[in-house]
């Protein structure tokens, strides 16, 4: 028995220390809980954290475990604890915060000891410490310092190194440098290698200073360091201080292009004995070779003070100009209108009405043309600008502006009827200039005073050489029978082959005839003045033995003397403007080329230089028209006249900036060059009109065209002008009546409509008189007492008509009745509804009396109503017979009473037909008129129209209308 149980209880000591229970048997053998004691347990603990992540678990298993030991420390120190805690589980800890930096890897071996002293086998710990960024760069020096010489570009100016004492790649190498420093042409690599981007300039900066960081890889920043880079100045034959660009702002006047410009001549041995410099400004690329304002030709020639006969031969297509339409054209917002000729096809015949194709003996004709030659182009070969040739038969040209070789000729044949036909006069001039084929634009004019003839190339006269021009003498064209003359622009017209000849290739614009007079000098140079040029220093900087040239345009600017030191001077004060309200932005090319010769003529080569003026995008302005969006006037204010726009006002934002010195400048407040007033629907010619102030037209210089759809005011001028123009505009309709309202649309716009405002709405409504409404609820109470009231009246009238001859006419005692004629109001179903009710309550006495007198009271209104109708008609045949029309033409029954008879009421028809009696009886007048005009003539509102088909659904109704013209009100 005893045996027994000694089994057992070793088979439950034994179960129990396999499966890892301590304390069952206070003598078992401890050991710890690892499935390989040669692998050891691993360890991560953090720089700054004292508890270490061990793998698997420290656990004691086979007995009861009090404790755990370190029972070996490889490396002589091995700074843990263990801490037991429940179930023989333990965890490990640093007895301080380890460092990283200092020792990364700690070894040392720990035992599981039982409550009963015993130890178990030893197992190996391996501890790493986990690094954290605790440290952030540090450069190796203190600051850094090279020199550099100007004008180089280096691979590496130098290299700038850091360092970190973290204890592991991630966060302990540089992964990172940077420059702070912004706007230094400097960059630096991860390595922390410098260079320059672009090539140093002593004379911009002597050094450069520049902040630098590092970053670790953990992206930490080191505190930065100093580095200087010295320019060592290394001169260089040419001019210093000319910036690659110039930025310019509209609006800003005068800008200096150089003002730190230098000529360097550094030791180059030379005595200076003449120097010379030359600036060009390019704007060939810009509408017709400058940046001129976007205004018409009209608006052009009014603001440089031209005629204002002048003829356009080449308006805008679709302002009235049909023949334009075919040619090919630019969108003419940035420039004038250009019209290109293909010299093959394009050509335009001028209409007889436009210009009269013979001309007078003293006349201008002035275009803008670009013009190239063309290579291997027979010389003989004639491109027309302007033609006046036979229309059929034969192919005299009477007069011709062409271009042949490179020449510009004027061909003026003398008409037979100018003098003896044997007698030869001057007829052809010849013009060589290289401003024809030089495919950029120029202005030409020639001015006439027979035989007196003079060229002007690009606003200067052209000054006559020897042969040049070539004049070319010819009889006179012989008379003819029944051949008129076609006039052409960009060929001529052959007559006997039926077709255009002598295409021309190439652009025009503005091209203009002024017949009986000449352009004045002044106006020419105007219309080619250039917005932009360059500005040429004060003439008092000019010393002696130097000299200053300049071209027309202003943009190209010569310099050329002796004195290298004055020549600086000038250049610093060379300027730049651009005078235009809103200029083209972009980019102009500045090109500055420079010689010097030393004695003994020895020349010293300077390196051109380039540059540019960036123009600036300008502010857009916005015009905004306000006022009064509806106006409602009488029908006799509309046969007077109404304004249309009584309180209009044009504002623009923004309003404008001062210059930089000061003086204001408003942006487009000064001026508008058109105005378009539409009409919806179309005017009526018959009786509506649009009127303008003649003589503020006329004043103003602003050229006003009327049509049925509106009108237009053009001319470029002030706003204010152009706002006491429209407000002027004045409205006229003889038959207001027929409208309910009329409705003007208003656009305004500047630089040849590349700025519009806002479409401004007015509308003129017509005050109709009103139409007489149902009496109220509160008014039914009275109804009674006035029927009786009507009543006893019509009895007296009736009464009154029996008396002898000497008593006083029904009319007169009818005046007792109080009958109000008021203005003409449109009778609805208001007459009647009354008519029904009033017939009830007549029904509701029952006295025969009642209905005797309600008979009696019928008579006499159909007693009246013919007598109305008869008066009617013979007022139509009056001279007022049209305001009578429009004012009398609705009935006003508000202070009248009709009273049917009730025997009538078993049916509707009396009543219905009342109805349409009162409502028609404007209709029938009218139809009764003498006057040949009806309302199908004319635009009707759609009220006329509902009334006009209610009447003619109702039958055949005599439309009635009360005749006051004899009645004592």
């Amino acid at each position: 028995m005893v045996g027994k149980y000694f089994l057992l209880a070793a088979y439950i000591g034994f179960v129990a220390s396999t499966n890892g229970t301590t304390g069952t048997f206070p003598n078992g053998v401890p050991r710890l809980d690892l499935y390989n004691l040669e692998s050891g347990y691993h360890g991560l603990v953090k720089e700054n954290e004292t508890l270490v992540e061990v793998t698997p678990t420290i656990r004691g298993v086979g007995a009861d475990i009090c404790s755990f030991r370190i029972v070996n420390k490889h490396h002589g120190e091995a700074p843990f604890e263990i801490i037991l805690k429940n179930g023989g589980e333990a965890e490990l800890r640093a007895r301080r915060n380890l460092n990283c930096e200092k020792r990364k890897n700690y070894k040392f071996d720990i035992a599981a000891v039982s409550c009963s002293g015993e130890q178990s086998g030893n197992a190996t710990v391996h501890i790493s410490v986990v690094d954290i960024n605790e440290y952030a760069p540090a450069f190796l020096e203190p600051s850094y310092v090279r020199q550099v010489d100007e004008g180089r570009l280096y691979q590496e100016i130098l290299r700038v190194e850091a360092s970190d004492r973290d204890c592991t790649p991630k966060f302990g190498d540089i992964c990172k440098y940077e420059i702070l420093t912004s706007d230094q042409p400097f960059t630096i690599d991860n390595e922390g290698a410098i260079r320059n981007t672009e090539p140093l300039d002593y004379e911009r900066s002597h050094n450069h200073i520049l902040s630098v960081v590092a970053y670790d890889c953990g992206m930490k920043q080191s505190v930065p360091v100093m580095v200087t880079i010295k320019v060592n100045r290394i001169c260089k034959l040419g001019w210093k201080g000319i910036p690659e660009r110039v930025d310019y702002a509209p609006g800003s006047g005068r800008e200096d292009l150089f003002p730190t410009a230098q000529l360097k001549l550094c030791d180059v041995p030379c005595t200076v004995r003449n120097v010379q410099t030359k600036l060009t400004l390019a704007t060939s690329h810009i509408g017709k070779g400058c940046d001129r304002d976007t205004y018409s030709v009209q608006s052009q020639r009014k603001l440089c003070g031209a005629s204002s006969e002048s003829v356009d031969l080449l308006p805008t297509p679709g302002s009235g100009a049909e023949w334009t339409k075919a040619l090919a054209s630019d969108e003419g917002h940035e420039s004038d209108q250009m019209f290109e000729f293909d010299g093959v096809s394009s050509a335009v015949a001028i209409p007889n009405e436009v210009l009269n194709h013979g001309l007078a003996r003293t006349f201008t004709i002035a275009t803008w043309l670009k013009h190239k030659h063309v290579p291997d182009q027979d010389k003989h070969v004639k491109e027309h600008i302007l033609c006046s040739a036979d229309d059929h038969k034969m192919n005299r040209h009477h007069y011709a502006w062409f271009v042949r070789n490179c020449r510009l000729i004027l061909l003026l044949r003398r008409d037979f009827s100018e003098g003896d036909l044997n007698i030869f006069r001057p007829a052809e001039w010849r013009w060589k200039l290289p401003q024809v084929c030089d495919n950029e634009w120029h202005h030409y004019a020639v001015t006439v005073r027979f035989p007196d003839v003079q060229l002007y190339v690009d606003g200067t006269v052209f000054k006559p050489e020897k042969k040049n021009p070539e004049v070319i003498d010819d009889w006179p064209l012989h008379p003819t029978k029944d051949i008129n003359t076609t006039l052409t622009v960009g060929a001529c017209w052959q007559g006997s082959e039926n077709k255009m000849k002598h295409h021309l290739r190439g652009y025009l614009a503005g091209l203009s005839v002024l017949l009986n007079q000449v352009e004045k000098p002044s106006v020419l140079a105007c219309l080619h003045k250039c917005k932009e040029s360059l500005e040429v220093p004060a003439m008092e900087l000019l010393e002696p033995g130097m000299e200053l040239l300049t071209n027309s345009d202003l943009t190209e600017l010569s310099i050329e003397g002796d004195n290298k030191t004055n020549l600086e001077v000038l250049v610093k004060k060379i300027g730049y403007s651009n005078s235009r309200e809103f200029p083209t932005p972009g980019r102009r090319n500045l090109h500055l080329s420079t010689t010097i010769t030393c004695d003994h003529g020895r020349g010293v080569k300077v390196p051109p230089v380039e540059s540019y003026v960036m123009v600036l995008q300008p502010q857009q302005p916005s015009i905004t028209i306000n006022g009064t969006n509806n106006v409602a006037r009488e029908y006799q204010d509309f046969r007077q006249g109404v304004r249309v726009f009584t309180d209009l006002h044009i504002t623009v934002q923004p309003s404008g900036k001062p210059w930089k010195h000061g003086e204001g400048l408003s942006v487009i407040q000064k001026k508008l060059d058109s105005c378009v007033v539409s009409v919806y629907p179309s005017l009526n010619p018959d009786h509506e009109t649009i009127t303008l102030p003649e003589n503020m037209l006329t004043q103003f210089g602003i050229i006003a065209k009327v049509s049925k759809d509106g009108a237009t005011v053009s001319g470029s001028d002030l706003i204010y002008n152009y706002e006491e123009v429209l407000r002027q505009i004045q409205y006229t309709n003889r038959k207001p009546a027929y409208y309910l309202n009329r409705v003007f649309k208003l656009i305004c716009s500047e630089m040849n409509g590349r700025f519009l405002s806002n479409e401004y709405i007015q509308t003129l409504t017509v005050i109709h008189p009103q139409s007489a409404t149902k009496a109220p609820p509160a008014a039914a109470a009275a109804a009674g007492q006035q029927l009786q009231e009507d009543s006893a009246a019509a009895a007296a009238a009736v009464a009154a008509s029996e008396r002898p001859a000497g008593d006083k006419p029904a009319h007169a005692l009818l005046s007792q009745h109080h009958v109000e004629m008021r203005p003409q109001t449109i009778v609805d179903h208001y007459l009647e509804a009354t008519i029904s009710d009033r017939t009830q309550a007549v029904v509701a006495g029952g006295s025969h009396a009642v209905t005797i007198i309600i008979v009696v009271c019928v008579g006499f209104l159909l007693f009246m109503i013919i007598l109305g109708v008869v008066r009617i008609r013979a007022a139509h045949h009056r001279a007022t017979q049209e305001e009578i029309q429009d004012t009398e033409m609705a009935w006003d029954d508000s202070a009248l009473t009709i009273t049917v008879n009730p025997m009538e009421l078993n049916g509707s028809g009396a009543s219905k037909t009342s109805g349409r009696s009162a409502r028609g009886g404007q209709n029938e007048d009218d139809d009764s008129s003498d006057d040949n005009s009806s309302y199908h003539d004319d635009d009707l509102d759609s009220t006329d129209e509902e009334d006009e088909a209610t009447v003619a659904a109702g039958g055949k109704v005599k439309d009635l209308e009360w005749d006051n013209s004899t009645l004592a009100i």
